[in-house]
């Protein structure tokens, strides 16, 4: 199956941070095991594009600071975030075989470019987690929002007033 990289895989809806043993996972609403899902079919996304990214940027960035760092932090999530929905009796979508990038990325621009828009998207999928009930899901989504901000900082070199959120959402 193919999806868009950055995007949730057609298959499914849907850090780094430590997750809570404390999230009360055995009896999670269906609207927290979605937002689960959700924000796994990201993180799945971003491992798959960084993967990418990594090829076009890793020979010459500085030890610690490649595509491999925040290729290893999507990885973590992603194990964070299967644990939290098979502890909640659910079973995690699996990831595709293949996504469709939302850019292409042959130079290291554009590999950055690309970088960008898998944190933008990852953050958006934790906003997800930032609105539900569960305290310590709302927890674990601003940690993981905040770390997927802050990689988007790194590659865009600059900030964003509103990490996660489409300008088209933002209305005066």
């Amino acid at each position: 199956m193919t999806a868009q990289a950055g995007t949730a895989p057609v298959s499914a809806q849907a850090g780094t941070a430590p997750v809570s043993a404390q999230a009360s996972t055995a009896r999670l609403s269906a609207q927290a095991v979605a937002a689960l899902q959700a924000a796994l079919a990201a993180e799945q996304a971003a491992c798959y594009g960084y993967g990418v990214v990594g090829a076009r940027l890793n020979a010459s960035a500085a030890p610690g600071q490649g595509a491999d760092t925040d290729w290893v932090a999507h990885q973590v999530a992603c194990d964070k975030l299967t644990a939290l929905i098979s502890a909640a009796g659910a079973t995690p979508t699996p990831a595709p075989v293949a996504y469709q990038l939302p850019i292409e990325a042959r130079t290291a621009g554009q590999a950055r470019s690309l970088a960008v828009i898998l944190e933008d998207n990852v953050a958006q999928a934790y906003m997800g987690l930032v609105a539900l009930s569960d305290r310590s899901l709302r927890a674990l989504g601003a940690q993981e929002l905040t770390a997927a901000a802050l990689r988007a900082a790194q590659w865009r070199r600059s900030t964003v007033a509103f990490p996660g959120l489409q300008a088209s959402g933002l209305h005066s």
